[in-house]
């Protein structure tokens, strides 16, 4: 007879890269958990992709002692945690330097200082996300490629697009169950699940939250759950905004509104100002380049950025209009919001919130004009500006805004494009199997 595995509690960081980060506490000494006695280095929040803390870039590690940061606990992130052992939990922190005051480089203390400016002004932003996501065979440290998990597949190749296909969602329903019935345990708004393009690709929906960090809150757990579940079978799953060239990359879309003191939606056209619901879309396009690296803050994020793709390409808005940046499914009545269409799956859902609502408070802090719509069936309207398809251009011109440091803060800015910039240009100076294939034997 085996003892019984002791269950444990996991105090869990959001890195800059929406990694999680922490320390697995045994149950039996959870009581250091909520006394706030946990310590992780600081500088475990400016660690880039790779786990470098880069201190010849930052000075934030060795060069100031690699000084440690006390873990803060959030018990509303409390939750069980299904695919450990029976009675293990779960719980989000906040890094806080040891003079009790939030880190200027931790994901959530960033999203819940923007959050400050809607309370001073008697608003609060009502946030959903839905979120793609790939599961593909567990092969892929073996075979150095992704691939589409078996039951999608006839004779090694992608049995067609799957879009809204029941079948594709039969075929996974054992996973996808469990990434419900684990959503369910951890109470997170879980809504419609859909069978996307891609072989293998599915999106779930997250019912809205008027609580801005909670729904980003939900968004990291439905990551991390859709992780484990995949574990379960045998299976991976990939937040990669772009994991198969010749597939649908995966989008990570937010819907947004904004309520008043007295529950009411200062963004419904109809019952309220008419102006604001525009004035909030016109902020949103006018930061868009300058926060593109938070919407796509990886090299393989620009390759999801193509013409005639569902991802957009121009700084561009439409009603009800799937192919442009900012959508606005609803104009009048208590569900008037937009939805900000242009980051991947791959984002930090804290930084993203972030950068989202910031651009909505520069609509509301003074009257912008979006221009006109882009219509279906019909080329934006001329003059209209585009993303970037690069990355290192991304990089400069969030490390040059005005805008990001006023949101983010200045440090912020210089250490995330300072990390970024190292990564472009790895990137950069990467030769690839596309070179040697394509100019080696021709050049």
């Amino acid at each position: 007879m085996t003892d019984r595995i002791e269950p444990h509690t996991e105090i869990l960081l959001v890195g800059m890269n929406g990694d999680l980060r922490g320390k697995r506490i045994p149950k039996s000494k959870e009581k250091k958990v909520w006394d706030g006695l946990v310590r992780l280095p600081s500088s475990t929040q400016s660690l880039d992709i790779w786990g470098d803390d880069n201190d010849d870039i930052t000075g934030l590690s060795l060069t100031i002692g690699d000084p440690d940061g006390q873990c803060v606990p959030d018990p509303r992130s409390a939750a069980p945690m299904p695919w450990g052992p029976e009675g293990s939990t779960q719980v989000l922190a906040t890094m806080h330097e040891m003079d009790g005051s939030p880190s200027f480089m931790d994901p959530r203390a960033i999203l819940a200082n923007l959050l400050k400016r809607f309370e001073e002004r008697g608003l609060t932003p009502v946030v959903a996300t839905e979120l793609e996501f790939y599961v593909m065979q567990d092969d892929w440290r073996e075979t150095g490629r992704p691939r589409p998990p078996e039951k999608l597949m006839y004779r090694d190749q992608p049995n067609g697009f799957q879009l809204y296909d029941m079948s594709a969602v039969d075929a996974l329903d054992e996973y996808l169950q469990t990434v419900r019935h684990w959503a369910k345990l951890q109470d997170i708004p879980a809504d419609a699940t859909t069978a996307e393009f891609g072989p293998g690709q599915f999106e779930i929906n997250l019912l809205h939250r008027a609580d801005a960090l909670a729904a980003a809150d939900d968004c990291i757990y439905l990551k991390r759950i859709a992780e484990q579940a995949a574990r379960k079978f045998g299976m991976k799953s990939t937040c990669m905004a772009k994991p198969y060239g010749d597939q649908a990359g995966s989008g990570l879309h937010v819907h947004a509104s904004i309520i008043d003191r007295d529950g009411n939606n200062i963004l419904d056209a109809k019952g309220g100002d008419p102006v604001k619901l525009k004035s909030v879309t016109a902020g949103m396009l006018k930061t868009m380049r300058d926060a593109q690296l938070i919407f796509a803050p990886f090299a393989n994020s620009y390759r999801r950025f193509q013409p005639g793709s569902f991802a957009p390409v121009d700084i561009d808005w439409g009603f009800g209009h799937r192919g442009t940046a900012v959508r606005i499914p609803d104009a009048n009545g208590p569900a008037a919001r937009v939805e900000h269409r242009v980051a991947g799956a791959d984002a930090n859902p804290y930084l993203l919130l972030t950068a989202i609502l910031g651009g909505m408070l520069a609509g509301l802090d003074e009257v912008l004009d979006p221009g006109p719509a882009t219509e279906p069936g019909q080329e934006p309207p001329e003059g209209t500006k585009r993303l970037t398809h690069d990355f290192l251009t991304a990089v400069e011109d969030f490390s040059a805004s005005p805008f990001i440091s006023d949101v983010f803060g200045e440090r912020y800015r210089k250490l995330y494009g300072d990390t970024k910039r190292k990564e472009a240009i790895t990137y950069l100076r990467t030769v690839s199997d596309f070179d040697y294939q394509t100019y080696l034997p021709r050049i």
